[in-house]
């Protein structure tokens, strides 16, 4: 027998979901099948009181369990009970699910990315779920992280939502919503301004219809602007950068113990014998470094690739993918990159909009037309015209940011400081983050040490101003305060959001200054981090970090300067 178990819309969601996993848990003992839609349900069981907002379990047998004291005592014999006890669910006015506007509960489906995959994806989320829950809707967010799918979205939610809101930064496939009314936006106006973000959902939204010979398509890609193309390859590159850098420091962290490894000793026949450990010639530094070295290989194709693939599609990522490894030989980095998978993008939709074939040869044009004279172009163009000047100039980059002075240092430090604290994993951060992740491919470590101090200082200043000025903050905040500390010390500068939403004209210049300051503080210690994230964690690796004194007390000064800045000119909040 299948069961699906529905809350009612005043269990609250804590209460909800304990009591369907104790169901789920007797049902498994009982070799009953809990499924995820009532639509392929023999039986449903509501738990809790209030009406039900799915209306995919009008006309089935449903068992209202209104008592969860009875459901946690005996959840048995509910699940006994059900199947003689289920009565047909009805539309009621009082369920919600009159045909009347006013009456009408509006079901919204949401799917969220960001760049990275991590703290805009789920907090624009939250805020949607948030947002939604106050005004009495039904609402399923999907998630699209560095970790997959999230929250996924059924078929049968899918077909019963009333719109589709994409908060977005990336190119994520939207097919499994053709038909539906669709609205766009950014997860930035999502968590920022939700309210105005739902109402806009439902007056603009249009039908979605995914084509990608469509010329609405088309033009839809060419509005991202060159960007967004540049973000949807970031975002592709990072966990490929995440790995590599963490993988080489810890080759560094192996080489810090080679002596020790070296002189192990063992007695064979009365004799002393030196012998290699073991642990060194199985993942001693050689072979860490190697693995490292080659997922930073694919750093510069994957970003290539992908803004490629953000402009013409399927089509334009082969090109995209080879001028970034092409861009790699010729020396020519992470800027060689950008230019080559920009070209190969447009060129890949240039061809596939203007080269005109016969209806019989159309099949080929994206899977063999466009993918041959796009990388032939692309490779032709990287290897020959944009290759040696961009090599020189990175080359120079390096030179200099190498043997640039104390003075130049901490300008540096301090301007990448302070542009991690100007939009907290917007553009302007985003910018900052990516020149420092790129540089560390070429052994310039000195970038990479200002961007994270300076990306951990506005959660960690606005945790510390809730601690220092309490009774300024109203009790949400303080617990909000609480979390942005944990945040900050993991480098995710989208803790401060909440803060700086609230009240920008204070929060943003007191971080701005604090991340510059602590920039600047960083490299003038002569600050190196050998890999892109992590955070205070990244610690535990020996090595990641030199000198870690002068790395710890930059990101000290800075954040306790922006968290007391804005503690004294913070106005007090009218607690009631």
């Amino acid at each position: 027998m299948n069961i699906y178990i529905v809350e009612g819309s005043n269990i609250g969601p804590v209460n909800g979901r304990l009591a369907k996993a104790e169901l789920a848990l007797v049902a498994k003992s009982l070799n009953l099948n809990i499924v995820d839609s009532a639509t392929s349900a023999d039986i449903i069981i509501a738990v809790g009181s209030g009406t039900i907002n799915d209306k995919a379990v009008v006309g089935k047998k449903v068992y209202v369990v209104k008592e969860l004291d009875d459901l946690f005592t005996n959840p048995k014999q509910i699940l006994t009970d059900a199947p003689s006890k289920a009565v047909v669910y009805e539309q009621t006015a009082e369920s919600g699910s009159s045909s009347t506007p006013e009456n009408n509960v509006k079901r919204i489906v949401a799917v969220t990315a960001c760049p990275t995959g991590v703290a805009h994806t789920f907090m624009a989320a939250e805020a949607i779920e948030e947002e939604a829950k106050k005004r009495g809707w039904w609402c399923k967010v999907e998630t699209r992280g560095s970790v997959g799918v999230g929250n996924e979205i059924t078929p049968e939610e899918v077909a019963s939502a009333d719109v589709v809101i994409v908060a977005c930064d990336i190119d994520v496939d939207l097919s499994k919503f053709a038909g539906k009314k669709l609205y766009r936006t950014k997860t930035g106006p999502a968590l920022k301004k939700t309210a105005q973000e739902l109402d806009k959902a439902f007056q603009e939204a249009t039908v979605y219809q995914p084509t990608s010979s469509n010329s609405v398509a088309s033009s839809a890609k060419e509005k991202k602007g060159l960007y967004q193309h540049l973000l949807t390859g970031v975002s592709y590159m990072l966990p490929m950068v995440v790995a590599g850098g963490l993988i080489i420091a810890l080759s560094f962290a192996f080489g810090e113990f080679k002596e020790v490894l070296k002189t192990v000793t063992v007695i064979e026949n009365g004799v002393e014998v030196v012998k290699q450990a073991l642990v060194q010639e199985l993942v001693g530094e050689p072979h860490l470094k190697q693995i490292g070295d080659l997922a930073f290989s694919l750093m510069v194709p994957l970003l290539a690739g992908y803004i490629a693939f953000s402009i013409a599609d399927r089509p334009g990522l082969t090109p995209g993918l080879v001028g970034g490894l092409l861009a790699v030989s010729t020396k020519a980095g992470f800027l060689g990159g950008i230019i080559i998978g920009y070209f190969a993008g447009y060129l890949a939709l240039l061809i596939t909009k203007k080269l005109p074939l016969p209806k019989s040869m159309e099949a080929l044009k994206p899977i063999l037309i466009v993918p041959l004279l796009a990388t032939l172009v692309t490779g032709l163009v990287m290897q020959f015209i944009v290759g040696s000047p961009i090599a020189w100039l990175m080359n120079v980059v390096t030179i200099w940011l190498n043997s640039m002075g104390t003075a130049n240092a901490v300008i540096l430090g301090a301007i990448l400081g302070g542009m991690m604290c100007v939009d907290m994993g917007g553009p302007i951060n985003k910018a900052a983050y990516a020149f420092g992740t790129s540089l560390i491919s070429s052994q310039v470590y000195a970038p990479m040490a200002a961007v994270m101090a300076g990306g951990m200082v506005p959660p960690l200043a606005m945790g510390l101003a809730t601690l220092v000025a309490r009774k300024k903050f109203a009790k949400p905040e303080q617990e909000s305060g609480k979390a942005s500390l944990v945040l900050g010390l993991c480098f995710i500068s989208e803790g401060a959001i909440p803060f700086a939403a609230r009240d920008p004209l204070r929060v943003i210049p007191c971080c701005i200054i604090g991340g510059a300051i602590t920039g600047g503080i960083a490299l003038a210690c002569g600050s190196q981090l050998m890999t892109p994230h992590g955070g205070l964690f990244a610690l535990a690796i020996p090595g990641v970090v030199k000198p870690i004194g002068g790395y710890l007390l930059s990101i000290l000064i800075g954040s306790v300067i922006a968290g007391v800045a804005y503690a004294m000119i913070k106005k007090p909040e009218n607690v009631v």
